[in-house]
C-alpha cells in the first residue's frame, strides 16, 4: 500500500496532472473522431468506400511523411508550446470537418485538405508527448508517469469506443467532429499551463539535416533500440492485415458478424486497462527483455480465430493481448526516457513511430489478396506465424536481453533539472 500510495501521489504534481488531464481528453477527442468522420463521409451524396479511403489517406500520409520533422521540432523548441500548437492545430481541422458536414458544403479537396491537416497535428505533437515527460516528472517515477498516463488514455479510448456511436446517432456526424475539436482545444489550453522552465526545454541551431542525421546515430547506436523497432515494422503489418481485415472477416463469415467482433475489441479495450494497473508495480531488471518476451502471446486470438476456436477463447486471448501491448508500452516509453539523452529524445521516438509504423498500410493492403487466394483462416494463422517468428528473432539480440536498469535513487526532480 505504501507504494501504491506513493506511486498515486504523483497525482498531486500540479505539471504531471496537467498533462494527464490533456492528453486523456485528447485522446478522447481522437477516439470520437474517426467514427464521426467515416459516417459523416459516407452519408454525403454520392460519397463511396473511395471517397472515405481518400479522406483517410490522406490524414495517414502526412502523419508517416512529417514524423521526423515533428521530431526535429520538438527536440528544438520547448516542448509544452510544440504539444499545444499540434493539439490546437488538430482542433482547427476538427473543427473545419465540422463546419463543412453542418453546412453541406463538402468538397472532396476541402475534406482531404482538412485530414491532411489533422495528420500533420499528430506528426508534430506525437514526438514532443515522449520527450516532455522527463521534463515534468523526476527520473524515479517515469514508470509510474507512464502507466498512469496510458490508463487515462486507454480509459478514454475504451470510453470513445462506447460513446462514439451514439454521439453520431444522437447530434449528427458534424456536431461529433465540433465535440472533438472542443476536445483538442481544451487540451491545448492545459498544455499552454505548463509553463516549462528555460532550463527543461531543448537547445536548437543547427540545421534541420544535421538534426536528423545525429537523431540517427543516437538510434542506430543502440542495438535493443532498432532491433526492437525492426521488429515491430513486420509485427505490426502482421497484426494489422488481421486486426484490419482479416479478423472482421472470419467474424462476419463464421461467429455472427459485428457483434461478436465487438466483444473482441471489448476484451482487448479491457487488457489495456489492467496492462497499465500492471506496470503500476512492475519494475523488471531488464525491461526489453521483459517487454520482447510479452510480444510473443500477441497473435494468440488471430490464430484462435484461424483455428475456428470458441468465441470465448478468442476474447480471452484478445484481453491477455491488450495486458501484454500495454506493458509493452509502459516499458519501452519508460526504457527510451531512461536511456536517450533529453536533447535528442523527440527525434529518437519520431524514428521509432516511422519505422514501427511504416509497413502497417502495406499489411492491410495484402490482407485482401491474400484471403482470396489462401482463405482468411490460413491467413491469421501465417500472421500469428510471422509475430512469432520475428520475436524470437529480436531475442536473439545481446542487446535486447542484456539492457538492465540502473539503480536510481529518488530525486524529487525532473530529469532535465
Amino acid at each position: 500500500m505504501p507504494g501504491v500510495r506513493r506511486d498515486l501521489g504523483l497525482l498531486r504534481d500540479r505539471r504531471f496532472a496537467l498533462l494527464l488531464a490533456a492528453r486523456t481528453i485528447s485522446v478522447l477527442g481522437t477516439a470520437f473522431a474517426p467514427v464521426a468522420l467515416a459516417f459523416g463521409v459516407l452519408g454525403l451524396p454520392g460519397a463511396t468506400a473511395t471517397t472515405l479511403s481518400a479522406v483517410l489517406t490522406a490524414e495517414a500520409l502526412p502523419m508517416v511523411l512529417f514524423m521526423l520533422v515533428g521530431g526535429v521540432i520538438a527536440d528544438r523548441l520547448p516542448r509544452h508550446r510544440v504539444m499545444t500548437a499540434g493539439e490546437s492545430i488538430n482542433a482547427a481541422a476538427h473543427f473545419a470537418l465540422a463546419a463543412m458536414m453542418l453546412t453541406g458544403w463538402t468538397p472532396l479537396p476541402a475534406l482531404v485538405t482538412a485530414s491532411a491537416t489533422s495528420g500533420v497535428a499528430t506528426a508534430i505533437l506525437f514526438p514532443a508527448l515522449t520527450g516532455i515527460i522527463p521534463d515534468v516528472v523526476p527520473t524515479d517515477r517515469l514508470q509510474t508517469a507512464n502507466a498512469l498516463l496510458g490508463l487515462g488514455q486507454n480509459i478514454s479510448r475504451v470510453a470513445g469506443l462506447v460513446l462514439s456511436g451514439a454521439a453520431v446517432v444522437l447530434l449528427g456526424s458534424g456536431w461529433a467532429l465540433a465535440v472533438s475539436g472542443m476536445m483538442f482545444a481544451v487540451a491545448a489550453a492545459l498544455i499552454a499551463l505548463l509553463r516549462l522552465t528555460p532550463a527543461e526545454r531543448a537547445a536548437g541551431g543547427t540545421s534541420m539535416l544535421a538534426e536528423l542525421r545525429d537523431g540517427w546515430r543516437e538510434f542506430s547506436s543502440r542495438q535493443w533500440l532498432w532491433v526492437v523497432v525492426a521488429q515491430f515494422s513486420i509485427l505490426v503489418m502482421a497484426l494489422q492485415a488481421a486486426h484490419g481485415v482479416l479478423g472482421p472477416l472470419v467474424a462476419k463469415q463464421s461467429l455472427g458478424g459485428a457483434p461478436a467482433w465487438s466483444a473482441v475489441l471489448a476484451g482487448e479495450a479491457v487488457g489495456t486497462i489492467v496492462g497499465v494497473v500492471v506496470t503500476l508495480r512492475l519494475r523488471p531488471r531488464r525491461p526489453i527483455l521483459v517487454a520482447t518476451l510479452l510480444t510473443l502471446p500477441t497473435p494468440a486470438p488471430y490464430v484462435l480465430l484461424g483455428l475456428g476456436a470458441p468465441l470465448w477463447t478468442v476474447v480471452g486471448a484478445a484481453f491477455v493481448m491488450g495486458v501484454c501491448f500495454d506493458i509493452f508500452g509502459v516499458l519501452w516509453q519508460t526504457t527510451m526516457q531512461r536511456e536517450i539523452p533529453p536533447e535528442s529524445l523527440s527525434r529518437v521516438s519520431s524514428y521509432d513511430a516511422l519505422g514501427s509504423l511504416m509497413f502497417g498500410p502495406l499489411g492491410l493492403l495484402l490482407a485482401g489478396p491474400v484471403a482470396l487466394m489462401v482463405g482468411p483462416r490460413p491467413a491469421l494463422i501465417a500472421c500469428g506465424g510471422i509475430v512469432i517468428l520475428v520475436t524470437l528473432a529480436a531475442l536473439l539480440a545481446p542487446g535486447v536481453r542484456g539492457l538492465r536498469v540502473a539503480d536510481e535513487e529518488p530525486t524529487g526532480l525532473p530529469a532535465a533539472t
